[in-house]
């Protein structure tokens, strides 16, 4: 997606909330993920099974409407394992992924929440491994999760959908060819439990 594209909109979604919002927030997180998928590679190789498990980092901030109704940006960071069936990896990657998201909440101390993302960008780089060195990129999708606020902290589970359009090849064997496709495709499902705060500004 443009990013001219995706600024715009992030902008307009802070303006409408910050003149209708009760007040500020933002909620900081620290997250575990876990999930699978497939990456589809062109011929010979076609499709390969992919797996994700790792720690992360995140925030939403925004605003909110009369307590109950909250929007804003949703980022997220994180350091998941890669693992490959087609050219048998099992590797650290580096991973963000960033959109608006709007939920609903209970106005109190305890109570539930409910929210969804969608996901306007995002990459996912593995670590060099066997000669291969690529950067999965143009990421997109949703998120869909829920919570249990209770005092000062809420509790959450989240499912994750995200697809690469494109990948850069920075390495491959002894070829160093640098180039960006959209030949290689990467889909991942996951699951994402988290501990975050709540903070009223």
């Amino acid at each position: 997606m443009n990013k001219n594209i995706l600024a715009l909109f992030i902008l307009s979604t802070l303006a409408v909330t910050k003149v209708e919002a009760s007040g500020l927030f933002v909620e900081p997180m620290v997250t575990y993920e876990t999930g699978s998928g497939d990456i589809n590679f062109p011929a010979p190789i076609n499709s390969s099974d992919s797996k994700v498990k790792g720690f992360g980092v995140g925030a939403r901030a925004g605003g909110q409407v009369w307590n109950m109704i909250f929007a804003g940006i949703d980022g997220r960071y994180s350091i998941p394992k890669l693992k490959d069936t087609s050219l048998n990896q099992d590797i650290k990657s580096k991973a963000w992924n960033a959109g608006p998201m709007v939920g609903l909440q209970m106005p109190t101390a305890l109570g539930l929440r409910f929210w969804g993302s969608w996901i306007l960008a995002g990459e996912l780089d593995p670590d060099k491994d066997k000669g291969v060195d690529e950067k999965f990129k143009s990421g997109n999708g949703f998120r869909l999760g829920g919570g249990l606020r209770v005092a000062l902290v809420s509790l959450n589970v989240e499912y994750q959908h995200l697809k690469y359009d494109e990948t850069e090849i920075q390495e491959a064997g002894v070829f160093t060819p640098g180039y960006t496709t959209n030949n290689i495709v990467l889909k991942n499902n996951t699951f994402i439990m988290s501990v975050s705060i709540p903070i009223n500004l």
